[in-house]
């Protein structure tokens, strides 16, 4: 969590020069920004749940947040804040969409440097594929191996996934449309209890750079 920090000066009195009438000098409030991404759920896609990303910018910006952006029209969007931390700022964002547009929109965000580790940290040869054959799945909270148990893996290769933190990495060679593999771990009974949401590897690495200090 971020919080804001103050600086100042004691004011101790070294000559009226300094110090007319041997006033204290005032402390000044120095407030320190997160750069963070939202990361919007099935929005966009066919008629329903619309979210233009006009009105996703006014929107964040309206919550109080600065240098905002969107990314594409999928539902990403960047600002930097100085209160809240990631799961009180999803929730207040949820809480906006919800407002404004009438429908609920799952959300997660996720600061600059845990969308970095992410990248970094995939377990698959990202320079050697293409975007559209590797995928991240972002979670709104840690998920352990014995979720995916009952996945027979070797019935998917060469498809395959890794687990990251709070995330999922995919690989689906003809992409993700075609992918029985993302299909399978797109079920409810696999994401119970847990918001999750994919990208591909364009978008993952786009949002650590648009998130940059």
């Amino acid at each position: 969590m971020n919080r804001a920090h103050r600086i100042g000066e004691s004011g101790a009195h070294v000559g009226r020069r300094a110090h007319p009438h041997g006033a204290r000098r005032p402390s000044y409030g120095v407030r320190m920004t997160t750069m963070y991404a939202a990361l919007l759920r099935g929005i966009n896609v066919g008629g329903a749940r619309k979210v233009p990303m006009a009105e996703l910018r006014a929107l964040l910006e309206g919550l109080g947040h600065d240098a905002v952006r969107t990314h594409l029209q999928s539902g990403q969007a960047v600002f930097a804040s100085g209160h809240g931390d990631e799961e009180s700022l999803a929730a207040e964002l949820t809480r906006a969409i919800e407002e404004r547009f009438g429908f609920a929109v799952d959300v997660i965000v996720r600061d600059h440097a845990y969308l970095r580790a992410v990248a970094e940290e995939c377990p698959f040869p990202a320079a050697d594929l293409e975007a559209k054959q590797l995928h991240v799945t972002y979670f709104s909270a840690p998920v352990d191996a014995e979720r995916f148990a009952a996945i027979d893996r070797p019935a998917f290769l060469p498809e395959e996934f890794r687990l990251g933190d709070r995330a999922l990495y995919l690989y689906a060679p003809d992409g993700l449309g075609r992918s029985k593999l993302a299909e399978t771990l797109s079920r409810p009974r696999v994401n119970k209890g847990v918001i999750a949401t994919s990208r591909n590897w364009n978008t993952v690495t786009r949002l650590v750079e648009l998130t940059a200090p």
